[in-house]
């Protein structure tokens, strides 16, 4: 990618998927092109808080970037499974707290879709990951531009409801994409290219980034149980 203009240096992060993804990347604000300088995924859906932070170590020293010279952070905000896709937003939100720089929330599906978008010539896209509980995350695309979603439901259910819909590739879950009858692209998880491709209008501009909201599209596993009620005293007194 060709450099020239003001440089910036932004970490991207995404936790959203079983994959763990961190890098670094420059990026010129000028002509709002980039290049990554290092990144890291790492597949292990329950260690996303142990993994994450060292791999935010291992590319920052890779790509010979002290924390203090980064001027951005950009994370992926989902949808995902809750506990894990509340860690990189954490970790993102922390890092730009105690480093004083913006921290721009991206959609994960989005960033899959750009990725793929990046390396192919297909106009139209269709975005799937995994939900758990027998369900799919998904979203359309067309000419880059989300037509629909993002949206949680079971693959059947989205198998059916897309089944006249023009898609020229399906990508993100391999096991999911393959669902669908059509051409399954590479990208299969949020990458750093992604991530900052979908932020680069809002890396490149003056206004400050919106707050970061998490797309859990339905609610936790866990939840807080119900309080009880206080006993009433009249009640008592009658029962006795």
């Amino acid at each position: 990618m060709g450099m020239g203009g003001a440089l910036m240096y932004i970490l991207a992060i995404d936790t959203s998927t079983d994959a763990v993804v961190a890098g670094v990347a420059a990026l010129r604000g000028a002509d709002a092109t980039g290049e990554v300088l290092a990144e890291r995924q790492v597949t292990d859906g329950r260690r996303h808080a142990e993994i994450l932070t060292s791999l935010v170590g291992e590319t920052l020293d890779e790509a010979r970037v002290a924390r203090s010279q980064l001027d951005a952070v950009v994370v992926g905000c989902g949808p995902g499974p809750f506990t894990g896709l509340r860690v990189g937003m954490a970790t993102g939100a922390a890092f730009g707290d105690a480093l004083g720089v913006p921290v721009h929330g991206v959609c994960s599906l989005d960033a899959i879709a750009a990725a793929q978008m990046s390396q192919t010539s297909a106009s139209s896209l269709l975005v799937v990951t995994d939900a758990r509980r027998r369900e799919i995350y998904w979203a359309t695309y067309d000419q880059g531009r989300r037509t629909a979603g993002p949206a949680v439901a079971p693959p059947g259910e989205v198998v059916a409801d897309l089944a006249d819909m023009p898609i020229d590739v399906v990508v993100g879950s391999p096991t999911h994409a393959g669902l669908f009858d059509r051409p399954v692209g590479a990208a299969s998880v949020p990458s750093v290219v992604g991530l900052v491709t979908v932020a680069r209008a809002d890396l490149s501009g003056s206004m400050p980034p919106a707050a970061l909201v998490p797309l859990y599209l339905r609610r936790p596993d866990a939840v807080e149980p119900k309080r009880r009620r206080p006993a009433d005293p009249q009640r008592q007194e009658l029962a006795r």
